[in-house]
């Protein structure tokens, strides 16, 4: 997992204290007990992983837990940013075992569920974000806008309505930490 030269995982002043809010609210009474969902291809490239391992690590480190399908690819390079920054990464796997899971989970659910268990993650989530897409991804993307999830995306070539498309990781990490420094739990 490496990212090109031109790009980074480097938090401005205003990111890095935005987390420093949200991390400070997940100590606290008003945490945020739904987990936010890193979602993305299985086959993803070495940039769309490096991204996503950081925007798990990122949360993880403030306090989210994460959710996601928990196999390869973006899942486990977000399973693995969430692992290193000592936090919880919950996997809702397709198959009836954890044969498939990736080692870096926390929990991982074994739902026999094959592809529906998307609409599981989009539903169980606080947000959504997104680091690239595939057709599973573009799936738990749309359910998440039906039932009025905040969907956040970076390297998606296909825009759904309503999604919040980030240019880069900092402006990524920006919106999602306001998302949830504003968000009120039912």
């Amino acid at each position: 997992m490496s990212l090109p030269a031109s790009e980074t995982t480097t938090l401005s002043a205003q990111s890095t204290e935005l987390l420093r809010q949200l991390s400070l609210r997940q100590q606290g009474a008003q945490r945020i007990t739904q987990p936010v969902a890193v979602i993305g291809p299985g086959d993803a490239s070495d940039r769309a992983c490096a991204l996503a391992y950081a925007v798990a690590a990122g949360l993880a480190g403030a306090g989210m837990s994460i959710l996601c399908g928990g196999r390869g690819g973006v899942m486990q390079a977000a399973s693995r940013g969430a692992y290193e920054a000592k936090g919880v990464v919950v996997g809702l796997l397709p198959e009836e075992d954890t044969r498939c899971a990736n080692p870096y989970l926390t929990i991982a659910l074994p739902t026999g569920m094959g592809e529906m268990r998307n609409a599981l993650i989009a539903r169980s989530a606080a947000c959504l974000v997104a680091i690239g897409s595939n057709l599973g991804t573009i799936s738990e993307m749309a359910m998440g806008l039906k039932w009025g999830k905040a969907v956040f995306s970076l390297l998606n070539d296909f825009r759904l309505e309503g999604e919040t498309a980030a240019p880069d990781f900092d402006q990524l990490m920006q919106s999602v930490a306001v998302e949830l420094l504003a968000y009120r739990q039912a």
